[in-house]
Parts: C-alpha cells; sequence; structure tokens
C-alpha cells in the first residue's frame, strides 16, 4: 500500500522526517515494518503550507523516493508549520504524477493509504456521485481521488469528519450493493492549514497502521539538547503510518475507527461512526 505522515507546530525543514530520523519516511520507502508492502516505490509527495499563502505548495513525482535528489534538495531547503507527505504503492491505477498524493482543493490536501475494494466494479457508481461541480477538477484515476472529491461533496470544507464519515458510507453501501464484503480499508489525513484531520478506519476493522506523537513537552524533558524537538516547539504534533524511531513511549497507536483532529496544539479523538446524508 503506501506509508504517509502528516506534521504540524513551529516551521521546521523537512528532512528532519524525512532523511534524519531512523526509521525516516524514505528509510520505510525501501523498508517498511508494518505496510502491507514492503518497498513503496511507486511515487511520492510533498503537500505544505505558508504562513499567508491561500494554496499550498505541492511537489509530486513518479520516482521512488530514495532515487530522487531532488528530493532531498526540496526537503532541506522547505520549512513549514504544517506539511504532509506520502510515498505510494499502487494498487491497480497508473503510477503517474496526477495518482500521486497529497490530492488538493483550495486550500484543503488529502492522503489516504489502503483501498476501495474491486474499485473498477464500484468506479462509475462512486463517480457519479461526486459534485457536478467539483467533478472537472479530479486529475487521476485513482481510488483515493475519488475519496477526497466525495468527502468533498459531503461537507468537507465545513465539517470534515461528518463528510468523511457520510463518504465512507457511501463506498460501503455501493461496495455491498456490487457483493463487495469488505469495500473500503483507509488510514487518511486531510488538512486546510489550521487543522490536521486523520482517520483510521476499514470494514472488516482490521485498518492499516497509524499513529500520533505524545507531548513534544514530555519530549523536550526527556531530551533537553535535541535541536529538532526545541525547534518543533511544545505543540508540535505528528501523525503517521509508522514511528519514526523505536521508543514506544513517543508513539500512541490511534485505535480502530477513530479520527484525530489536531488544531493549535489541542488534540481531540472522537469515534469514527459512517453514517448516511
Amino acid at each position: 500500500m503506501c506509508r504517509w505522515l502528516a506534521y504540524s507546530g513551529n516551521p521546521v525543514s523537512m528532512e528532519t522526517v524525512l532523511f534524519q530520523a531512523k526509521h525516516s519516511l524514505i528509510d520505510q520507502s525501501l523498508h517498511s515494518h508494518l505496510g502491507a508492502t514492503t518497498t513503496n516505490g511507486d511515487g511520492f509527495g510533498l503537500g505544505w503550507y505558508g504562513r499567508d499563502d491561500e494554496i499550498p505548495y505541492r511537489y509530486r513525482c513518479v520516482h521512488p523516493a530514495w532515487n530522487d535528489r531532488n528530493l532531498r534538495e526540496a526537503a532541506r531547503a522547505i520549512r513549514a508549520p504544517l506539511f504532509f507527505a506520502h510515498i505510494r504503492s499502487a494498487t491497480d491505477t497508473p503510477v503517474q504524477e496526477t495518482n500521486c498524493h497529497p490530492f488538493r482543493y483550495g486550500r484543503w490536501l488529502f492522503m489516504h493509504n489502503g483501498l476501495v475494494r474491486e474499485y473498477p466494479t464500484v468506479r462509475r457508481d462512486l463517480m457519479l456521485k461526486v459534485a457536478p461541480e467539483l467533478f472537472a477538477s479530479i486529475e487521476g484515476s485513482t481510488d483515493s481521488e475519488v475519496l477526497f472529491f466525495l468527502a468533498l461533496t459531503f461537507g468537507l470544507e465545513s465539517e470534515p469528519v461528518t463528510a468523511l464519515e457520510r463518504m465512507t458510507a457511501l463506498v460501503e453501501e455501493t461496495g455491498r450493493r456490487h457483493g463487495v464484503e469488505q469495500p473500503l480499508n483507509m488510514t487518511l489525513c486531510v488538512s486546510d492549514g489550521e487543522q490536521l484531520v486523520a482517520v483510521r478506519y476499514s470494514s472488516e476493522t482490521q485498518s492499516r497502521s497509524l499513529f500520533h506523537s505524545t507531548s513534544f513537552r514530555h519530549l523536550r524533558d526527556l531530551y533537553p539538547d535535541d535541536p529538532r524537538i526545541i525547534a518543533a516547539g511544545d505543540d508540535a504534533f505528528l501523525v503517521l503510518s509508522e514511528p519514526l524511531i523505536d521508543m514506544p513511549e513517543v508513539w500512541v497507536e490511534v485505535p480502530e475507527r477513530m479520527a484525530i483532529i489536531a488544531k493549535h496544539g489541542a488534540i481531540q479523538q472522537q469515534r469514527f461512526n459512517p453514517h448516511g446524508p
């Protein structure tokens, strides 16, 4: 499948989490410990927000993340208070730039790990549920991008968790109508530059791995001389597919069927309950 991470906090260099950690996202592109596939080499993408920019920036490429010299240069140069990073292992759709995460619409970024099962069978029905005014903005052919635009259709920009629950309910209802017993498996993350919303959910309650960081204040107390922890600030937050370092006290596994909302240092958890509009 894929591996991803999202960060919010003080502006930090992306290379801190993409390259410098022992089990960085680049290491995970070759040696994933918890993913459905060990290697995730079907492209990568970055998305990040500036302080005052209306539209987030993106850099996406079909090269394997471990083999792209421009990615190392970009990660060293970019400092951002909120960013996404995603490495892809393709399922059923081509390796092309428009299929690389994160996907973008206005101020919103979206990335996903997992799949809509038997997607070719349900694709037409799902795409016809996307609002007509949004349909032309779909660029690629992945199930992930359609999930994003369905969530936008159901009100992502005003009620993110509710919209994601409605999108999930539609995918499950559509899949089961076509005889798919377990239609959806996902961890996903969305942001508008102010908040991170992450979800761990699957129809079979065997979701892909997802973790978030514990308090950075606690980390600073444990490692008072680590410049990376100091730079991130006490309110920094990471949500990610796999831990970056082998320190259990630093990470909390997100429970099944749970949504995490992180905004301005406050972290909220709530049950994720798919339901129709």
